[in-house]
């Protein structure tokens, strides 16, 4: 029974994963929604392209929802738009660039016409009938980011989004510290933080640290300089162009994101690049090596992404000169080290010169280190806190953070997601639970791919399959047919004649012993044979391969 007069919070992602950040905040009959994002998938995860948000509560809630409100414009927070406005068509609040990235994925699908979008600036309160929704300048690895606010007529919530604290940003846009000071005086009922790096110590280095890095890196660079980095990363790509400037260097985009963002951030003024610098890919060639920088995708060493098919050979305009620099100015996302270390051995194998973030400071992280989180924390001090954005030791890290900075263990809550966090101005407690999980994308199918199907995938790629085709005679009860056996991903036919015999014979035993006992049900006669094969197929190979029998009739 929830009370009438309360604020219900509710993680509907984000919590004990990394990416797909979506909460919902519930008062009386209005729902507003913060953040809309994806995740990628794992690699068990077989022919998954991206994993979205569960919306169940929200579709059950339609009429309540008031607005999708986004903190910032990278792929965790907004990637699954394109797919939850199909089936919830609310408006959007976001700020410039923000929503520039937004309807750049809306155009994509052909739905940017049906979708209302308002822009917001930092500073400004969206009213609705009883909550104040606030935007509050953050710094972090994407321009235009936002903390929210929003004002209840139960106390005010403080959501964080990504940040960290960089005294120093590329546009000159500092973090609005005192506005959130001025929250913390007047008093934050509840406090939800990012708690990505909450495992490392000290601070964050200012992004400007990087364009040194930059600077000297380019004026030692004897050929073509070729930078992988986040698509999104415009202040980084800022200081990829101004090095590239300095040292008289063409900027060529290659990469399909690469080139959509930067053409964004140019049109609406957030990334400068003076006239004549800028040329296409195909151009490239028309310039000494020495002359030309390239920024691409492919950061994450992504198979499909630009600097991969460079590396391998794959990518149509471009292949590895002598002299080339490749930088790799990102770090890698948990669980994508393998794929960054095969591209870098590979770049390396084909006479490349690689810097990367082991050896040379060409990336800093995003989110705030131990150092900020306390900073926060301490202008804020909350009378509840609600760590998000991690895994679940990163949950349980920042929690700890917040006792050691004295707050008591009852006023802390490390959700799961879909638990209701519900909050009043006497108590706060966790009530219930709601719907919330994963749907999975897979090419144009959106939750057509379930657990079992994913079980059937893993199956097959781990041991394969056998086929059995038999044909029978009703009216004689007799084999007509067959069996013949079809193999794929479990062993090579023409070099296994024994073993595809031995499963013949099997088959003919078995359906020989149902028609002469007159059984001519399918599911009998397939079971029966399914069974038989997976024995055999077990003794003999120690492997599980999928079996489907094929029964025909005559």
């Amino acid at each position: 029974m929830k009370n009438e007069d309360s604020v219900r919070v509710i993680p509907l992602g984000g919590l004990g994963e990394i990416g797909k950040n979506i909460t919902a905040i519930e008062y009386k009959d209005e729902i507003i929604v913060i953040d809309c994002g994806i995740s990628f998938p794992e690699e068990e995860m077989y022919g998954v392209d991206l994993v979205i948000p569960d919306i169940t509560y929200l579709l059950n809630n339609a009429d309540k929802v008031k607005g999708i409100f986004l903190t910032h414009g990278h792929e965790d927070h907004i990637g699954s738009l394109p797919y939850i406005l199909k089936q919830l068509n609310v408006p959007i609040y976001g700020t410039k660039l923000t929503l520039g990235i937004v309807e750049n994925k809306l155009k994509e699908d052909n739905i940017l016409s049906d979708c209302e979008l308002h822009v917001v600036k930092a500073g400004d309160i969206i009213e609705i009938q009883n909550l104040k929704i606030e935007f509050i300048r953050v710094t972090h690895s994407i321009a235009d980011s936002c903390a929210i606010a929003i004002h209840t007529p139960v106390g005010t919530i403080l959501h964080t989004g990504d940040f960290k604290i960089d005294y120093t940003p590329i546009d000159g846009l500092v973090m609005d510290l005192e506005r959130i000071s001025n929250l913390g005086k007047e008093g934050v009922m509840l406090l939800m933080a990012d708690s990505t790096n909450v495992e490392r110590q000290g601070h964050t280095i200012s992004e400007k640290a990087i364009g040194e890095t930059f600077t000297r890196t380019f004026s030692n660079a004897e050929g073509r300089v070729i930078v992988a980095t986040f698509a999104s990363n415009i202040h980084r790509m800022q200081q990829i162009v101004n090095a590239s400037i300095e040292y008289g260097r063409k900027i060529a985009f290659s990469g399909r994101s690469m080139e959509n963002i930067s053409q964004v951030a140019m049109e609406l003024g957030y990334l400068h690049i003076p006239e004549g610098y800028i040329i296409d890919v195909d151009e490239v060639r028309k310039y000494p090596n020495e002359q030309v920088t390239i920024i691409t995708t492919g950061s994450q060493g992504e198979p499909m992404a630009a600097l991969a098919r460079i590396a391998f050979s794959n990518h149509r305009k471009i292949s590895i000169e002598p002299k080339d620099l490749f930088i790799i100015s990102a770090s890698p996302i948990p669980g994508n080290e393998k794929l960054i270390s095969r591209v870098i051995n590979q770049l390396f194998k084909k006479g490349a010169e690689v810097i990367y973030d082991d050896l040379e400071e060409v990336h800093v992280s995003g989110h705030a280190y131990q150092e900020e989180l306390k900073l926060i924390h301490t202008l804020v001090h909350p009378k509840y806190f609600m760590p998000v954005h991690g895994e679940h030791r990163h949950l349980k890290h920042h929690a700890d953070l917040a006792k050691k900075l004295g707050m008591k263990g009852e006023n802390i809550f490390t959700l799961d997601m879909g638990e209701v966090l519900e909050l009043s101005d006497k108590e706060a407690k966790i009530s219930g639970k709601v719907r919330t999980g994963s749907v999975f994308v897979d090419g144009l199918g959106v939750g057509d791919v379930g657990n079992i199907v994913l079980r059937d995938r893993r199956h097959l790629a781990e041991d394969g399959m056998l086929t059995v085709v038999v044909t029978l005679e009703r009216e004689s009860y007799s084999i007509i047919a067959g069996p013949d056996i079809i193999t794929r991903g479990f062993i090579y036919a023409k070099e296994s004649e024994e073993l595809i015999h031995g499963v013949k014979e099997i088959v003919k035993k078995e359906l020989n012993s149902c028609l002469e006992n007159k059984i001519i049900e399918w599911y009998v006669l397939k079971a029966n044979m399914k069974k038989a094969i997976e024995r055999f197929l077990y003794e003999k190979t120690k492997r599980r391969p999928i079996v489907l029998p094929i029964i025909m009739e005559i």
